[in-house]
């Protein structure tokens, strides 16, 4: 993410804010880390649906999952919001939209015609069998019709689905929420229009409270689970909160204060999720959407769980950064860096937003050729990983980032 609030991958530009560069890190430790989650899915055995399932399956990635998804992407919404609320700090909402358009929907669109369809394609022919070629399978993923109960995923088909790309979908509505929020209230978004929410979060553990929201809207409307785990619109809660606290100073010191007490609090409240969660799928209560007391209370803990450990998460690495600084730390405090480490450190962020969008694809493609070969788990997991890995920066380093046309479909500047 750029100091400056633009679209993940930018790092060019002159800084408008102080950086960030804890949150730089965080959003590219998660989007590296959807390799690892995606190729787990593969041999995970509480997902059938996947695109590419292998033989032999376990429990285990179940656990680790459970552990990533209750944080990772909320965090992620939370990072972009408060990137938005810096971008529209020194862009009229005109402008913020057509940037965001141009970085999040032209690789939505480019991405959704040359990549989706593909892992599609494999699962069905390794589920049904079918020896349907690519080229015969494809117009069939465009037989798509409009559904509006499902926005924003509006568009709906037999074989058409927003895949991986659901997280840029929602990033770009919810984007257009808060341009048309700035353009109806502007008042709220200028400095000082948030001062009272600022003034009732000095109060010790004020910052924790929409963990209620999180929880109770989680509980209501239920998981989805191929949203990561979350409900669509739960993701909104986050991504506001984002520009709620990029807006004052005083509510980023509150999350630092509070950032111990969310953890031990999250920690607890999450592990209640778990343990409801066991009980309602052992007593055959759907814990994502069903209707049993469990099920709701895993759901609602889930949710307030993911509030306070996002909490956690951005108030710990904003302590930790805030003492590298003092100490004057190069790398953390963004001055002084050697060049090595400088041009690696703007390679990894631009490329961001590509890897996101290339990542999936390149998964599954690498999980079908090395499912058959009946190795241990661990091998053909550390063997997914591990070459999707290499084929995705390999990819992203000859394929995107050297020519001005490809930099433009994938979110970058040209």
């Amino acid at each position: 993410m750029r100091p400056d609030g633009a679209v993940p991958g930018d790092v060019d530009g002159p800084a408008r804010v102080p950086r960030r560069p804890e949150l730089d890190a965080l959003r590219l430790a998660v989007v590296l880390g959807l390799v690892l989650f995606h190729s787990a899915l593969v041999f995970d055995a509480s997902d059938p649906d996947f695109y590419v399932k292998n033989e032999t399956t376990t429990e285990v990635t179940t656990v680790l999952a459970g552990l990533a998804v209750v944080w990772a992407m909320p965090a992620l919404f939370t990072v972009s919001g408060w990137a938005a609320r810096q971008s529209l700090a020194r862009r009229s909402v005109g402008r913020f939209v057509r940037e965001r358009l141009l970085r999040l929907g032209v690789p939505l669109l480019v991405a959704t015609v040359l990549l989706l369809p593909f892992p599609v394609w494999v699962r069905e022919r390794t589920r049904a069998g079918s020896d349907l070629s690519y080229a015969e399978f494809y117009p069939r993923f465009f037989d798509v019709r409009l559904d509006l109960a499902e926005a924003p995923f509006v568009v709906q088909g037999e074989h058409f689905e927003s895949g991986h790309l659901w997280f840029v979908v929602l990033l770009l509505a919810w984007s257009l929420v808060l341009a048309l929020a700035a353009a109806v209230a502007p008042g709220v978004l200028a400095p000082g229009g948030l001062d009272r929410v600022a003034r009732a979060a000095q109060a010790r553990g004020a910052v924790l409270v929409p963990a209620v929201l999180t929880g109770a809207l989680c509980g209501m409307l239920g998981l989805e689970q191929e949203y990561a785990g979350w409900n669509r619109w739960a993701y909104l809660v986050f991504y506001l909160a984002g520009v709620v606290l990029g807006a004052d100073e005083r509510l980023r010191a509150a999350v630092r204060r509070d950032a111990a007490l969310a953890g031990v609090v999250g920690g607890v409240v999450f592990a209640g999720g778990m343990t409801a969660f066991l009980v309602a799928d052992g007593a055959g209560d759907d814990p994502f959407v069903g209707g049993g007391a469990t099920g709701l209370a895993f759901r609602v803990f889930f949710g307030a769980g993911g509030w306070l450990l996002v909490v956690a998460l951005l108030g710990g690495l904003d302590r930790w950064a805030a003492r590298r600084v003092a100490r004057r730390d190069p790398v953390t405090a963004g001055d002084g860096l050697d060049p090595w480490r400088a041009r690696a450190y703007a390679y990894l962020l631009a490329a961001v937003l590509p890897l996101y969008v290339l990542h999936q694809p390149v998964v599954v493609g690498v999980a079908a050729a090395v499912v058959p070969w009946r190795a241990p788990v661990v091998v053909e997991l550390a063997v997914v990983v591990a070459v999707s890995t290499a084929v995705l920066l390999v990819v992203y380093d000859l394929g995107v980032r050297r020519w001005r046309v490809t930099r433009r479909a994938f979110g970058m500047r040209p």
